[in-house]
């Protein structure tokens, strides 16, 4: 599987993940278009993707591919704070 292959199938689980969980009132639906790649790595046989959207709900999404049993995994996360925590001299 090519990279951009990989990206497109982390693309298309976020836009999955939200249309079928965000409120139907809102009517939207998110799509490719709204869907942006943080970083992305593969390694051997796996790969990662940490994705974000145009949506501000201060979401992000990490999909990770395992390569060895061939399934992937996506996780949901909700940024609450940043926090600035400067280092000791």
């Amino acid at each position: 599987m090519h990279s951009d292959d990989m990206l497109d199938k982390a693309k298309g689980l976020v836009i999955d993940y939200f249309n079928g969980r965000c409120d139907r009132t809102d009517n939207f639906e998110l799509d490719t278009d709204d869907v942006f790649v943080v970083w992305f790595c593969k390694t051997l046989q796996n790969w990662k993707a940490l994705l974000s959207t145009t949506i501000s709900d201060g979401m992000y999404y990490e999909v990770t591919y395992n390569g060895d049993k061939h399934e992937t995994y996506i996780d949901a996360y909700k940024k609450w704070e940043n926090k600035h925590v400067p280092d000791k001299e």
